[in-house]
């Protein structure tokens, strides 16, 4: 049980820097790339011991790594738009925003109810 309670110290974390960094895009202001480094490798860890979690133990929480991995995919993007120096699309921050705190509140609920 330490794994979950991991995952979700880790990806609390994540949304930390995460709501930080949608608060510059929606202002239209530039993202440190540093902050975005650290965003996406607390949340590859966190991801990363939930899938672990999911793949060795029972029961789990399936619903929250399904979300979990589409805002992955959200973030990717996000990510290599930021690389590219190309201009990062509000809605796919909000939306990778809004998956990924989906996730997390079914993650939440799954830990410790």
């Amino acid at each position: 049980m330490a794994t979950i309670y991991t995952a979700v110290a880790i990806l609390g974390m994540t949304a930390i820097i995460g709501m930080y960094l949608i608060s510059l895009v929606l202002k239209d202001k530039p993202t440190p790339i540093v902050a975005a480094i650290v965003h996406g490798i607390f949340a590859i860890l966190g991801v990363a011991l939930l899938v672990n979690y999911c793949v060795w133990t029972a029961p789990r929480p399936v619903a929250s790594m399904t979300v979990f991995i589409i805002a992955a995919l959200g973030g990717l993007t996000l990510g290599y738009k930021h690389v590219t120096g190309k201009k990062l699309p509000k809605w796919l921050a909000v939306v990778h925003g809004l998956a990924a705190v989906t996730g997390y509140v079914l993650l939440l609920c799954f830990a410790f109810f």
